[in-house]
């Protein structure tokens, strides 16, 4: 079975042209979602569409962006599409996974988002490494400074359970304990060193 997808962002848009463009392709059905925008997960017509696709079936879009904004995750549909026995089409782009040469051009949409991941991780580390340099702090912010720290060491002195020192203290229970086991484990460190 030929199942179409059709979307446009706002109600006022008129989802004509791919209609008729998903007709003309064959389209036994075709849902339809107004109103919702491309980098929206909960699209409740596409949901549908997905789930009524079985082995076999090929699923229309008129244009990639119809399904999606991102590349990668465009990639990750059409792969468990595959993985499912389950073709593809866009229309405007010209991608068919039925032909050799859609399949082609699918396998470098992938390799281009491959791309683009690593080139996302080589800044962000290279990102890292430079702010390392400058000595700027790296990670969350710590939720209790020196002073505080210490307070929260005092009233563990005074018997109070970590869920009374969180709740004194305005923090989760787990940044209790994480204090206590980090000011613990110091202190084990230096007597070590001494």
């Amino acid at each position: 079975m030929i199942i179409g997808y059709a979307r446009v962002s706002t109600d006022e848009q008129n989802m004509d042209l791919q209609i008729q463009a998903l007709e003309k392709a064959g389209c036994h059905k075709i849902f339809q979602d107004h109103g919702f925008s491309g980098i929206q997960i909960n699209r409740p017509q596409l949901k549908e569409a997905i789930g009524s696709l079985q082995k076999g079936d090929i699923f229309v879009v008129w244009k990639l962006d119809r399904l999606g904004r991102s590349l990668a995750h465009l990639v990750e549909m059409i792969k468990d599409f595959s993985n499912k026995g389950i073709q593809f089409k866009s229309l405007t782009e010209n991608i068919d996974t039925t032909s050799p040469g859609g399949t082609l051009i699918f396998h470098i949409m992938a390799a281009m988002a491959q791309f683009e991941r690593d080139l996302i991780g080589e800044r962000t580390k290279a990102g890292l490494e430079s702010a390392k340099r400058r000595g700027e702090l790296l990670g969350r912010r710590k939720k209790l400074n020196k002073a505080r720290s210490d307070v929260v060491m005092q009233l563990l002195t005074e018997n109070k359970t970590a869920a009374e020192i969180a709740q004194i203290m305005q923090v989760a229970i787990r940044t209790v304990y994480y204090e206590i086991s980090r000011r613990k484990l110091g202190a084990s460190e230096a007597r070590l060193t001494d």
